[in-house]
């Protein structure tokens, strides 16, 4: 079966009534779970399973797809209006999102997210389905040479991202590096930095990172703040919608993030 054939025959099965349904349910329970901080699509699906065992197969992959974009775009939320990355994805969003929110254009930035996180998967999924057969034909040609060469255009595609102080960009760089190697060597299957704790034998979790640096920091820092200056909300500027400049600011990076 071609690809478009196989498109055509998943759309007609996921365009049906019940399964739409499905997909908002999931869809639903995904963005309501996904706020949490630290819980990101992968432990929502977990956490969800039970929802699925009265279904048959077909649904409960679709509300399985819809828990994993609702917990995707869960994890802005709080990215936006608390400053804490749900998960790996929304540590960008906590970047550029709360200052926004900060101006007041937290509804705006949540549009953007929404928005963008629509576009950039329909675009990524259609892509994935006509690209992965050639894209893993790839895999099996790749050499250890090849795997080096990747990696050192990974450290020199960071180093142009760095910003203004070099030295603060490699300090990070390096201290990522070293958490990045905690762990058992998937190669050799040698313990690697794990100094006999049993807990870290397989690695450190992405997400214990992002909530130290990201939700402690920023609970420690509204907690040395706390009495010292009055609470004052931030009135909302230019509407709870996207204006046309925002839209003609968001759609390259929409497509840049597919």
């Amino acid at each position: 079966m071609d690809p478009i054939s196989g498109l055509m025959g998943g759309f007609a099965i996921a365009l049906q009534p019940q399964n739409l349904m499905w997909a908002f349910v999931g869809t639903l329970l995904g963005t309501a779970v996904g706020v949490l901080p630290g819980i990101g699509p992968a432990l929502t699906i977990a956490l969800l399973l039970p929802v699925t065992v009265y279904l048959d197969p077909t649904a409960a992959f679709i509300i399985f797809a819809g828990i994993f974009y609702g917990a995707m775009y869960g994890g802005s939320t709080t990215s936006i209006l608390l400053n804490t990355p749900g998960e790996s994805g929304a540590m960008m969003t906590a970047l550029e999102g709360n200052k926004m929110a900060q101006n007041g254009r937290g509804a705006a930035a949540l549009s953007t997210a929404a928005i963008g996180s629509f576009v950039a998967g329909t675009i990524g999924t259609l892509l994935l389905t006509f690209l992965a057969p050639p894209i893993a034909e790839l895999a099996f040609i790749f050499k250890p040479q090849d795997y080096f060469a990747l990696m050192m255009l990974a450290f020199l595609s960071v180093s142009v991202v760095m910003g203004t102080s070099k030295v603060r960009g490699f300090i990070a760089l390096f201290i990522g590096l070293t958490f990045g190697l905690v762990g058992i060597d998937k190669a050799t299957g040698q313990q690697r930095l794990t100094f006999g704790v049993p807990d870290v034998l397989d690695g450190v979790e992405m997400t214990v990172v992002l909530v130290s640096l990201f939700a402690i920091g920023e609970l420690l820092y509204v907690a040395s703040r706390f009495g010292l200056h009055k609470p004052a909300l931030n009135p909302l500027s230019g509407g709870i919608w996207m204006t046309k400049e925002d839209w003609k600011r968001s759609w390259k990076p929409w497509l840049r993030g597919t």
